[in-house]
């Protein structure tokens, strides 16, 4: 339902959009949403990877067991695979692309307090770094966005809008590969 009121709002504005849901930690799922976004609207040219993770990936490192990692790894590393994996031929096809990776702090800063999303974000920084590197010659810009906190409306670095145009810019600027919403101190 809010995917669809996105679109519709979207809409309104002339832009032609159409919600497509899926689970990100069902490939199968994902990966049939994608396709069906890019048979609908064509080849996905910017893919923004940012789903919000679960308040249990969120555990103490020395109450997170090996099966308490499954959840965030299949959030974090499984789900950008399967959405990179289904979006690239088409940007390969167009001859451009960007992906766009956006993690918390903790990609780049673990916490003992949230193992899973340390664990898990680490890793799927190294595949977004890796895919900025191997890619780059073909055009896809590959590059991560680190917001530490919480997105916060009206705030002058982590405004929904200021993060916004920060993405674009980053898709349009094809430069570095990470970005900082605000310094990891602040």
């Amino acid at each position: 339902e809010h995917v669809d009121a996105l679109a519709a709002d979207l809409g309104g504005a002339g832009v032609n959009a159409r919600g497509f849901a899926a689970d990100v930690q069902d490939p199968a799922a994902l990966a049939a949403a994608l396709d069906a976004a890019a048979s609908d609207l064509g080849p996905v040219e910017v893919l923004q990877y940012s789903p919000i993770p679960h308040r249990d990936f969120m555990k103490p490192v020395l109450e997170t067991s090996p099966a308490d990692i499954e959840g965030p790894l299949a959030f974090s590393v499984v789900g950008p695979m399967t959405a990179v994996r289904q979006v690239l031929p088409g940007m390969r096809s167009l001859g451009r692309g960007t992906l766009l990776f956006i993690n918390g702090g903790t990609a780049v800063r673990p916490q003992p307090e949230r193992a899973g999303t340390s664990i898990a974000f680490a890793a799927e920084s190294a595949y977004a770094r890796m895919l900025h590197d191997v890619l780059a010659g073909d055009g896809i810009h590959a590059a991560q966005l680190i917001i530490p906190g919480a997105i916060t409306p009206g705030d002058p670095r982590k405004d929904p809008v200021v993060l916004a145009d920060m993405l674009w810019g980053m898709h349009r600027g094809r430069g570095e590969f990470r970005h900082y919403a605000e310094p990891l101190d602040a």
